[in-house]
């Protein structure tokens, strides 16, 4: 699907905040499943890459591996591309990522929550991942989607997105 200028439109799918995040089962590069539920309770930061080892993608998953921010305030963080086991093994270990890798080699779960498809890259158009964040709230509801995420300053986004979450609670008297 192509705009008149013949650049990829949109994807069609666009999570939008309130709403429940999808549900989830995907391997990480150990072969242990994940899914939303076990993450109940807490704020899920979930981030979408294009490649492992790659220079954007390795200083993306740095930069959510050093913010302690976000362990104070107790998210669990957990990556997905399309890369497989052993590349998610390799890549973790080399950086020393405390956080799982997700793999969804078809892109069925990717394309569900819209970050996959239609793209142009150095004006080569075709289909691929669009780098994705969704920060997901502690009863399974989306508090916010970033899509075509530019990697400088977008873990303090992230945080910032935590912090005005917990406070617009706080002060609701929903969660403390």
């Amino acid at each position: 699907m192509t705009a008149p200028d013949n650049r990829p439109s949109v994807p069609t799918r666009v999570l939008k905040p309130g709403q429940n995040f999808p549900e989830f089962d995907l391997p990480d590069g150990q072969g242990v499943r994940h899914s939303l539920a076990q993450t109940a309770g807490g704020y899920l930061v979930l981030y979408v890459y294009p490649k492992d080892s790659t220079p954007g993608c390795t200083r993306e998953a740095c930069d959510f591996r050093d913010n302690q921010a976000l362990r104070s305030h107790g998210a669990v963080i957990m990556g997905v591309s399309m890369d497989d086991a052993a590349s998610h093994q390799a890549f973790a270990a080399e950086h020393s990522l405390p956080f799982p890798l997700l793999s969804d080699p078809s892109a069925e779960f990717l394309r569900r929550i819209g970050a996959y498809g239609p793209r142009n890259v150095f004006g080569k158009v075709g289909e691929g991942i669009r780098r994705s964040t969704f920060l997901v709230g502690p009863g399974g509801e989306l508090v916010r989607a970033w899509y075509d995420v530019k990697v400088e300053g977008h873990v303090g986004e992230v945080v910032a997105a935590i912090e005005a979450d917990e406070t617009g609670a706080a002060q609701a008297g929903v969660r403390g």
